[in-house]
């Protein structure tokens, strides 16, 4: 189930755009609160990329793993991580127009399956659109930036 949506427009052709998306060493120039991020299996980033992030938010740090599940290279991705009972999955989709500038679509699941996370999924919703929602915006102004 969708918890929340983003969209953002770029001044850059696609190809630039999913390129700066699926390395790993720009996470943390667009989500300010990623401290840390490897990537824990071999090759290039796609299904089956396992990625070990660690994010700082209110002075706690706290670890996942994120998983590709979904790579279609140019076109779309999605990730994955979780963690006693609550999975979260964001999709990317990349769109390019006739002048050459891109839209990234973004979507945000979050899906519950014991009791406990299922009573604490609005928090957790709430935590992670504050946490996560300038991150199109931050890939925006680092790509449009860098010319």
């Amino acid at each position: 189930m969708t918890a929340f949506t983003d969209e953002v427009v770029i001044e850059k052709p696609l190809e630039e755009v999913f390129a700066f998306t699926t390395n790993i060493d720009n996470f943390k120039k667009v989500m300010p609160n990623v401290v840390q991020v490897e990537t824990i299996t071999e090759g290039a980033f796609g299904v089956g990329t396992k990625i070990k992030e660690t994010r700082e938010i209110k002075g706690r740090k706290g670890t996942t793993t994120i998983e590709v599940i979904d790579f279609v290279p140019s076109e779309r991705y999605s990730v994955r991580s979780a963690l006693e009972g609550l999975e979260t999955i964001y999709h990317y989709s990349f769109h390019e127009d006739e002048k050459q500038t891109t839209t990234i679509k973004f979507e945000c699941e979050i899906n519950t399956s014991t009791l406990k996370m299922k009573m604490i999924k609005p928090i957790f919703k709430r935590t992670l659109q504050r946490e996560d929602k300038e991150h199109l915006s931050l890939i925006k102004k680092a790509l449009e930036e860098s010319e």
